[in-house]
């Protein structure tokens, strides 16, 4: 019976991996990244990640804060009314698993506890001064899928969060055409990679 428990347990924890692949527009034209999620490293932000990617929220978004030295920002919707919503749906903090290191994805947050919301960033570098700060990485971008997203468009920090918010893709595609873009985030099996 013992031997029974640890393989089902065995069993679940594997099956809590799951896999999403990003349709995007990057500088290079339409291309692909999978992530590879893991509950076990930050089960609250992968259950939320999953819950957006469920109501297709990163759909038709932009990538709107890039830094190279850093990391890339995206999760905002191009619709106001989405935005206002899930901006209300803030979840709770959580104890940092992992570091922050190149490839992995991450909640961005206020300096306010139990502030994530819809925001994500992936890492460009080696950022684990960010893990004593409270952000908890729950997934990376697997196999080549980082050359992908270094060409995702650079446009710094140019883009206000809060006209994003209220205006969403009107603002970002009038005043800044060049961004890269999410066209879908869908579940995907690992041997369909």
């Amino acid at each position: 019976m013992f031997t029974f428990l640890v393989a089902a347990t065995l069993l679940n924890l594997a099956a809590a991996d799951f896999r999403v692949k990003f349709d995007v527009e990057t500088t290079a034209g339409a291309e692909s990244f999978t992530l590879v999620v893991h509950e076990d490293w930050a089960p609250i932000g992968a259950a939320r990640f999953k819950e957006l990617v469920e109501a297709n929220f990163y759909a038709d978004t932009r990538f709107f804060r890039v830094i190279p030295s850093f990391m890339v920002q995206f999760g905002l919707s191009g619709n106001p009314a989405s935005s206002a919503e899930w901006r209300a749906k803030t979840i709770k903090d959580e104890p940092v698993k992992q570091s922050n290191k190149p490839g992995y994805i991450t909640f961005a947050k206020t300096g306010a506890p139990n502030s994530r919301t819809t925001q994500l960033f992936i890492n460009y570098v080696d950022n684990a001064r960010l893990d004593g700060m409270g952000f908890a990485p729950f997934g990376e971008v697997e196999g080549n899928g980082m050359e992908v997203v270094k060409r995702i468009y650079n446009v710094g920090e140019k883009p206000n969060q809060g006209q994003i918010q209220s205006q969403g893709n009107e603002y970002l595609d009038s005043s800044f055409p060049s961004l890269s873009k999410i066209k879908s985030v869908t579940f995907v099996d690992a041997k369909e990679e």
